[in-house]
Formats: C-alpha cells, sequence, structure tokens
C-alpha cells in the first residue's frame, strides 16, 4: 500500500490553505518520440544542425525566446514507459527495474530481463506529493505504466490508463487528440485560477505516434515540402509537429491570457530520442540523425538527448543552460517550487532540483550520486544489451554481449565520433568500475547468457520498437552483425 502516513506528513509541513500566488502553477508537456534536433528551435547555439530544417515550430520557437533552453537535457531513458514512470517517482528506469516499453523477446544471445510492467502501489508519485501539498493536479494524455491510471496515482483529473492506441482514434479536426488534450488543460487553468489555487498538469502528448492522422492541411503542406507523398510517414511525422506545435500554443496562451504567466512555469521536453532504432552501431558513428548517434532503443545520445525548454518566473528570456539535466530532476525541483521540503522526498530519488540553474543557466546540480546512468539490457536498437555513464565531460558505454566498452568526450565530440577507450584505458576503467557499482546498488535487472542460444535461429533485431521475432532463416538477405 502507498504510504498514506508519509503523504499526511508531507501535508502538514505546506499547508493546502496557502494562496495560488505564494507558489507557482507548473505546466509540464512531453512530446513522444521527437528528436533533440527536431524543432525549429535549435537545440545548440553553436550546432546549425541541432534545429529541424523541415519542421516548422513557431510557438516553441517564441517559447525559447521567452525562455530558458538546455543544450545536454536527457529523457531518463531511450523508450518511453521508462521514461514515464521514471517521473512519476523520481527514480532512474533501472532503479524501477522497468528499462523496455514493449516485451521482451527471445532467442538472441542474451535473455532480456522481464520488466514490471506496472508502477508500483508502493511509490510516492509526484502527484501525489503535489496533491498533498495543496496542489491540484491532471494528467493528460498518454499514461501507459499501468497502476490503475493517472486516478489511482494523484491525480484530480486525466484520461486514464491509455497508451498508444488512444492516439489512433483520432484525425482531422483533431489528430492524436492534440487540440481535446489542449481544451481540457484550457478548462482546469481556468477554473483553478478561479479557486485560486496552484496547479500542475502534466501533459503527455501522444504526438508524434499516429502521424498520417496530422490535419488534412498539414500533410498537404510537408508533403509539397518533401516533394513526397501525403501517406510518406516521414511527411505525417513532419506534419504532426506542426500540429502539436499548435496545441502547445493553445496552452500557452492560455495562461498569458488568464494573466498567469508570471507565476507559471512552462517546460517542453520529449519522452526519448528521434525514434526509428537503428543505433549507433558497432562503431557508434553519428550523422545520419543529423549529427548525433543512434535512436530510440539505444543510450547513444540519439536515443536519450531531449530538447529541453523552460520558461518561467526569474527566468531570462533567450537564455542557455548547458549542464547536463535528466527528466527525474523535476520531480525535487516540482517539490522545491511547491515548497516541500528536502527532507521529506523519499528515499531513493536520485533527481536533483535544477532551481539553482534557471537564474543564469550556471551552477551545478546536486544528487545523491555525480555520475548519471542510463541501462538498457534488451535488444531493440542494434546493439543489444548495453548501459552508458556519463562523469563530468566523459560518457562511457559497455556493451553486456562482449563486453565491450566506448569512451567519448561527449562535451567536445556530441556525435560519438572518437572512441577513446584505447586511449584512456585507465578512465574507462575507472568508469566501468562506477557503473558496475551503480548497477549492483539499485538491483537493477541484466541481461543473462543464453544457454540455448542459436545463431542461425537469431530473431532480426527489431528497430524503435516495431516488429516481431522473425528469424534469419525467415530473412535470408539480413545483414550479418559487424
Amino acid at each position: 500500500m502507498k504510504s498514506q502516513f508519509y503523504i499526511a506528513m508531507v501535508a502538514c509541513f505546506v499547508s493546502a490553505a496557502t494562496h495560488a500566488a505564494d507558489r507557482p502553477n507548473i505546466v509540464f508537456m512531453m512530446s513522444d518520440d521527437q528528436a533533440w534536433n527536431g524543432l525549429s528551435v535549435p537545440m545548440h547555439p553553436d550546432l546549425d544542425w541541432s534545429k529541424s530544417s523541415i519542421v516548422e515550430t513557431p510557438n516553441l520557437e517564441k517559447l525559447a525566446a521567452q525562455g530558458m533552453r538546455f543544450s545536454a537535457a536527457y529523457a531518463p531513458a531511450s523508450v518511453c514507459s521508462p521514461t514515464r514512470i521514471s517521473l512519476q517517482t523520481g527514480k532512474s528506469s533501472a532503479a524501477m527495474h522497468w528499462t523496455k516499453a514493449a516485451p521482451p523477446e527471445t532467442g538472441h544471445k542474451m535473455i532480456e530481463p522481464r520488466n514490471i510492467r506496472s508502477i508500483p502501489a508502493s511509490e510516492v508519485t509526484i502527484g501525489e506529493l503535489l496533491q498533498s501539498a495543496g496542489y491540484a493536479t491532471a494528467h493528460y494524455g498518454k499514461w501507459h505504466i499501468s497502476g490503475g491510471g493517472p486516478a489511482a496515482n494523484g491525480y484530480d483529473e486525466g484520461d486514464g490508463d491509455i497508451g498508444n492506441e488512444y492516439a489512433h482514434q483520432y484525425g482531422d479536426p483533431n489528430p492524436a487528440d492534440i487540440f481535446g488534450m489542449a481544451k481540457r488543460a484550457v478548462a482546469f487553468m481556468e477554473k483553478n485560477k478561479q479557486a485560486d489555487k496552484p496547479f500542475f498538469i502534466q501533459m503527455s502528448w501522444h504526438a508524434l505516434h499516429a502521424p498520417q492522422n496530422a490535419m488534412k492541411e498539414t500533410l498537404a503542406k510537408y508533403a509539397q515540402r518533401m516533394n513526397s507523398s501525403v501517406e510518406d510517414k516521414r511527411v505525417g511525422s513532419a506534419a504532426i509537429a506542426e500540429d502539436l506545435d499548435t496545441g502547445v500554443g493553445m496552452v500557452v496562451d492560455t495562461i498569458d491570457r488568464l494573466g498567469l504567466a508570471n507565476n507559471t512555469f512552462v517546460i517542453y521536453m520529449s519522452d526519448n530520442g528521434s525514434g526509428g532504432g537503428g543505433g549507433g552501431g558497432k562503431g557508434g558513428k553519428g550523422g545520419a540523425r543529423g549529427g548525433l548517434a543512434g535512436g530510440k532503443g539505444g543510450v547513444w545520445e540519439g536515443g536519450i538527448r531531449s530538447p529541453l525548454i523552460i520558461r518561467g518566473p526569474g527566468i531570462p528570456a533567450n537564455s542557455w543552460c548547458h549542464e547536463r539535466v535528466v527528466g527525474y530532476d523535476f520531480y525535487p525541483t516540482y517539490c522545491e517550487w511547491a515548497g516541500i521540503p528536502a527532507s521529506k522526498l523519499p528515499t531513493g530519488i536520485e533527481g536533483g532540483s535544477i532551481v539553482g540553474l534557471l537564474d543564469d543557466g550556471n551552477g551545478r546540480v546536486k544528487r545523491q550520486r555525480e555520475e548519471m546512468v542510463f541501462h538498457f539490457p534488451h535488444y531493440q536498437g542494434g546493439d543489444g544489451p548495453h548501459s552508458a555513464l556519463f562523469l563530468g565531460n566523459h560518457k562511457l558505454m559497455k556493451f553486456y554481449e562482449d563486453g565491450r566498452l566506448a569512451l567519448f568526450d561527449i562535451e567536445a565530440d556530441i556525435s560519438e565520433q572518437n572512441d577513446l577507450s584505447k586511449q584512456l584505458p585507465q578512465k574507462a576503467k575507472e568508469l566501468d568500475s562506477l557503473l558496475v557499482k551503480y548497477l549492483g546498488d539499485v538491483d537493477a535487472q541484466m541481461a543473462t547468457p543464453n544457454p540455448n542460444y542459436d545463431p542461425s535461429e537469431e530473431p532480426v533485431i527489431r528497430k524503435g520498437g516495431g516488429g516481431g521475432n522473425k528469424t534469419r532463416k525467415e530473412q535470408p538477405n539480413r545483414r550479418k552483425k559487424q
């Protein structure tokens, strides 16, 4: 059972009678499968490829001009459900034992661990903490972590325990329920402004899922721009990204119209990298994705680096932060904004508040550990089970099929082109030891050797979460892994 005593104790420290003006509203918006460079907003001031040359997102351009961009922001995981449970709990997906969205595959060289597949009732979610602190709470859109849905996890309003399939029923004039979600958020803000109550809204947009459900007018625009057909999935993805931007604009414009801009933090990010899998490959070469290696289902930069924009009180306009931040940092950040003492947060929280970064983009985030780990003990993006650890300027990657290590100076080599593990073997060994210790400390699930492995029957590696377990015999033209 959830610790009702714990939640009640938090409520004692933050009076629900506190006026809304004393604590800020929080509106968190998360896209689905959107690349770091998938907006018309540059995500790095020195990299012209850090924005899309095709997609137009004028409302996010406006939000960035009014707030702060984070060039080194990371989703908690490279696939959706692990990110979502991490955001609710403030813990990494490795610690939560949920590291993959799809069911495990069989027939590979290693056996994938099985995930929990449901947020445990024992976890105290950020919704519950803010609710206990007197906030009105709402979660609209994709939940995808079961456990009774938003209503059972601290949210006064929500769309239920829904996943990807929900979006596909909505087409023009409400593609992927973008505008329906925005209207529900607008009504929630209007109601709580009238009640003089602070609010927390999580907008878990379904888009960029259901790309062919984009507005017909937007599809036609990008078909012409890309010299292709409206049936082209790439056209649909570009079109629904612009439709999503329109939905974002509806929410932000309401905040401004209601006179709440001076007391509301607006946050925008993606749940993982650009999708489609592919991975950085055994050599980790970037470039295919606008300069980032990898994609969904892998912990190369293309799978975990996320766009992040924050606008709110005290944040300078058109500003930048280059400090590394991760999605589970928002749990303690929201608590600091809400006046919940850090000493009252649940044990095991891995994130650190980013409040200290927001005045000028400088500073450090204080977490339990200095290192940051991303763990993917599965088959999806082409590299098999693997993990990554960040410490300072360095990023270590470890591949469990053969124990290979790769080391990158991620500040100088964002595209992960130059493996330094041979030049700096001691550094690689040092970071590997930290990785092993972390995974042991959180009792992370690991892939294990498959005693019945038959190379001739190995399934085709899934790309970006799609596909099934077709064997090599069924796919005679499958390229042999390097």
